[in-house]
């Protein structure tokens, strides 16, 4: 097979959660998917500005996801099978930003943000992968730099955010995205024998869509390799080569794009 059609993802139907924020990973993960010539649905909360997104491409459907609601979470995947007769891709991007203020938390506080975020992840790559025993698939999960390292206390000097706070950060966010890092690798372990293929990819902060750098942004920045954040295409090439058959041997790993943040 010729490289470039080892990319095609024609005749694939892929499912992006979260994506509705057009300057969010979840945006690229759908146009990039989208662009490689799969049927692409995109879940989120706001059904009002997920067929905002959507009507720029024409063929992307849009359904209502809210990862806190264990109703939809179980039924958007066989509501995507009755519409597509099929899943191949997975992309879970959604995250709920709950328990973020504080390490001084209530437990329910802590418990809410691991529902959406923990819970609903193992919920919904369950029912995925059932989807996709008889033919395969790939699962993608968006994790974060974050759930390989700890803070870094320069990225937030004069910002009044995480370690430049009174308050101690809460570890919530990293626990979560370190959790689904090593989920990907237990989950690869159990569904590798349906040839369900699952990765995860560790991304850093995204530049702004328009305007000046924020100064954490800019302090995130200079921290990296590459002396940015990421970029609004950055994470498209990623996407497409782990969903694609450019991947087939590629399962239980961690694809960081980072701009070499991690790497010193």
């Amino acid at each position: 097979m010729n490289v470039m059609e080892m990319f095609s993802l024609k005749g694939k139907v892929a499912l992006v959660t979260g994506a509705g924020n057009r300057i969010g990973y979840g945006a690229q993960c759908a146009e990039a998917l989208y662009e490689a010539g799969a049927e692409v649905y995109i879940a989120s909360r706001n059904l009002e500005k997920l067929n905002a997104f959507a009507e720029k491409y024409p063929g992307m459907k849009v359904i209502q996801l809210d990862l806190e609601d264990e109703n939809q979470v179980k039924k958007i995947i066989p509501e995507i099978i009755k519409r597509s007769g099929q899943l191949d891709i997975l992309v879970n991007n959604a995250v709920a930003r709950t328990a973020l203020a504080k390490w001084d938390l209530n437990m329910a506080d802590f418990d809410r943000s691991f529902h959406a975020n923990s819970s609903a992840l193992f919920v919904l790559t369950r029912i995925a992968a059932e989807a996709m025993k008889s033919k395969g698939g790939s699962i993608i999960n968006i994790a974060s730099y974050m759930g390989m390292l700890g803070l870094d206390h320069a990225n937030y000097a004069g910002t009044g955010m995480q370690t430049d706070n009174i308050e101690w950060p809460s570890p919530a966010y990293h626990y979560e995205k370190g959790g689904m890092i090593n989920f990907t690798r237990w989950a690869a372990s159990v569904l590798g024998r349906y040839n369900i293929r699952v990765n995860s990819v560790s991304l850093i902060g995204l530049e702004p869509l328009e305007g000046e750098r924020s100064q954490f942004q800019k302090q995130h920045a200079a921290r990296t390799l590459l002396d940015r954040c990421c970029g609004h295409e950055d994470l498209k090439g990623g996407i497409v080569y782990l969903a694609s058959k450019a991947s087939d041997f590629v399962t239980g790993t961690n694809l960081v794009i980072d701009g070499g943040y991690s790497a010193i």
